[in-house]
């Protein structure tokens, strides 16, 4: 009996697991949709908001329907958390046990942890201070230690890394992968492929261009030029053409937005 009963255990906690993947994949995609809206607004001058997550929250929040999606986003918040930290734990589908994925996984679980965290604060009204201002109070603190400026440019020149890998991933379409690819056909295929491409190889030049914006504040020694996600946005909007590369980024951040809820149906979990 015990050795029956194993692998149905197995299989029932793939199951929750699975399940808490498409959640949280399909939170993550809304969340960018609303993001990219933002940047939409941002270009044409009327954005008021902050272009990232937490400016993602309080946009919702002023709607009628925005108590009941802040609910939404915050449990799936909490359920990719768990599929990552999961993963973390036990090893990444498709991947084995490697340590790279593993660790790949901790950090995106982290992180997700914390923007559930976000996300139950402003329900709970009390929102705090703007993730920008945060990163910026942030980085002022590592720079008055010795060594904070090498620190910061390290940290600066990782998310820049970051940014550049997803780039090459879009590219070179290795997120595919990722997604049970045999189940799709068609128009369906070309479209989420599609997707992927544009939407990754924006998200990683919004990175890239993040942590140069971090590289800069620890070359100036001015933390106010650490301003993460957002104000990488918004210095796109300050410069000649800007609303226009702006538009194109908020366009690539939607379509990245489209392609979580296709990951959230097709992903490999």
């Amino acid at each position: 009996m015990t050795q029956v009963a194993a692998p149905a255990r197995r299989a029932a906690n793939s199951n929750v697991m699975a399940g808490f993947a498409r959640f949280g994949l399909a939170a993550r995609g809304f969340s960018y949709l609303v993001i990219g809206w933002l940047a939409v607004e941002i270009a044409r001058g009327h954005g008021h908001e902050q272009a990232n997550q937490k400016g993602a929250l309080a946009d919702l929040a002023r709607h009628s329907y925005g108590l009941t999606l802040l609910w939404l986003l915050g449990l799936g918040f909490a359920a990719y958390s768990i599929w990552r930290l999961s993963e973390a734990a036990f090893g990444v589908t498709g991947e084995g046990r490697k340590a790279g994925p593993r660790i790949q996984s901790l950090f995106r679980g982290i992180a997700y942890a914390v923007l559930c965290v976000t996300t139950f604060s402003f329900i709970a009204g009390r929102p705090g201070q703007d993730q920008s201002q945060q990163q910026a109070t942030f980085t002022a603190r590592l720079l008055r230690h010795t060594g904070g400026q090498w620190l910061v440019a390290i940290v600066g020149l990782a998310v820049v890394a970051v940014g550049i890998a997803l780039i090459v991933e879009g590219v070179t379409r290795t997120f595919t992968k990722h997604l049970r690819m045999r189940e799709l056909r068609g128009a369906t295929r070309t479209a989420v492929v599609r997707l992927g491409m544009v939407g990754t190889i924006a998200r990683g030049a919004v990175f890239a261009l993040a942590g140069g914006l971090v590289v800069d504040a620890a070359i100036t020694v001015n933390p106010q030029r650490s301003t993460g996600l957002d104000g990488a946005l918004r210095t796109l909007a300050d410069r000649a053409y800007g609303p226009w590369i702006l538009g194109a980024f908020a366009a690539g951040l939607i379509a990245f937005g489209l392609y979580g809820f296709a990951c959230a149906r097709w992903a490999r979990t």
